[in-house]
């Protein structure tokens, strides 16, 4: 699923490890990721979050969709900002699941929350093209 994601891929992220519910995805923020405000516009978050919830559920092996999804923005992003999302398996029930995404960075303080993110999953079997 991963080699296939030119959205994903085009936008430099990385998915670093994916194993039994669990991911790991990074991205740095481009001046083309900036919005008006000069802060990394919420959609790109929202992607790299999403792209390590794809990960984290489609680990298990079946075609696994998002049935939703919501985020928290904590604070902004900004330009140059290496940031690193990972995704947690909370449950599986039948053909659903539940994740938790924490999208951070690593500053001199140490790490800074800046989203964190919830997504609802649906095995869906094969996805034809």
């Amino acid at each position: 699923m991963l080699e296939s994601d030119t959205a994903s891929a085009a936008l430099g992220i990385d998915v670093t490890r994916a194993h039994d519910g669990n991911a790991v995805a990074t991205m740095r923020i481009t001046e083309q990721m900036v919005n008006g405000h000069g802060i990394a516009h919420g959609g790109y978050l929202f992607l790299l979050a999403d792209t390590t919830f794809a990960a984290a559920c489609n680990s298990h092996g079946p075609v696994t969709v998002a049935s939703g999804a919501e985020i928290s923005f904590v604070t902004s992003a900004r330009l140059g900002d290496a940031l690193v999302a990972e995704a947690t398996e909370r449950t599986r029930y039948g053909r659903n699941g539940i994740y938790d995404v924490t999208v951070h960075r690593e500053t001199a303080a140490g790490r800074e929350t800046v989203a964190e993110f919830r997504g609802r999953s649906r095995t869906v079997g094969q996805i034809k093209s």
